[in-house]
């Protein structure tokens, strides 16, 4: 918490020109962690419920969302209690095989040294708990590309609240009116409305989410294209959520 104020209070210089800033979401946007989540969950029982082809999907929506499929799974009933109970068991498994499948999308080392190069402010907003996002991020050699980092023990408030988007944004230096978020889902694009801040969701995500319906700023295919798309969307009129 200390390192978060201490940058939130570098970022916000009295007289600084607004800098253009990259927020961006970890698990389905930066890297593809879906089949090491799974295996998480699937360690907690005491056989593999969930499967890459099934629930690819699912894994992104964090750790409770795969322990509530696996429990359906087994055809009996269970409780939100049970939930929270399994869940610190899925994160120590998670922590000793952090990154075993786990890679970068193609291009994305790229596409942050471009940004850099050009000036832009980057950081990550997460609903992983922070430890483990610095952990993998370090693992996947590419923490030091950002100015901040907040995950969902960071702070009082997480995704969708916009609170924990904005404080992300100042902690990496950069100001609302000039950032963007890069995400994946409808939470991203939630949460980047309810902050009037521009949202990009990827299309890359598994087949059969329709990210263009969920009516983000701009779409993003591929990391190559990545500072058009950034660029567009900051230059388009921005709508209330």
């Amino acid at each position: 918490m200390f390192q978060f104020l201490t940058a939130l209070w570098q970022g916000h210089g009295e007289g600084e020109a607004p800098v253009k800033t990259a927020i961006f979401d970890l698990d389905g946007t930066l890297a593809d962690t879906s089949q090491d989540l799974l295996a998480a969950a699937n360690a907690c029982f005491d056989r593999p419920w969930l499967t890459m082809e099934a629930d690819r999907a699912t894994a992104y929506l964090g750790g409770r969302a795969m322990l509530r499929v696996a429990f359906t799974r087994q055809g009996r009933t269970w409780t939100e209690a049970e939930v929270d109970a399994a869940y610190p068991e899925l994160i120590k498994h998670y922590e000793t095989a952090l990154a075993v499948h786990t890679t970068l999308f193609p291009g994305v080392v790229d596409a942050l040294d471009r940004l850099a190069a050009a000036g832009w402010r980057l950081g990550v907003c997460t609903l992983k708990p922070a430890f483990l996002a610095e952990a993998l991020l370090e693992t996947l050699g590419v923490r030091d590309r950002f100015h901040a980092l907040t995950g969902a023990d960071s702070l009082p408030y997480k995704k969708p609240d916009p609170r924990h988007l904005l404080d992300t944004i100042r902690a990496a230096g950069g100001t609302p009116e000039t950032a963007v978020l890069i995400g994946d889902s409808q939470t991203d694009r939630d949460t980047a409305a309810a902050a009037r801040v521009a949202s990009v969701l990827v299309t890359f995500r598994p087949a059969g989410l329709d990210v263009a319906a969920m009516a983000p700023t701009g779409l993003l295919d591929d990391y190559a294209s990545l500072e058009p798309v950034l660029e567009g969307v900051l230059a388009a009129p921005r709508a209330a959520g």
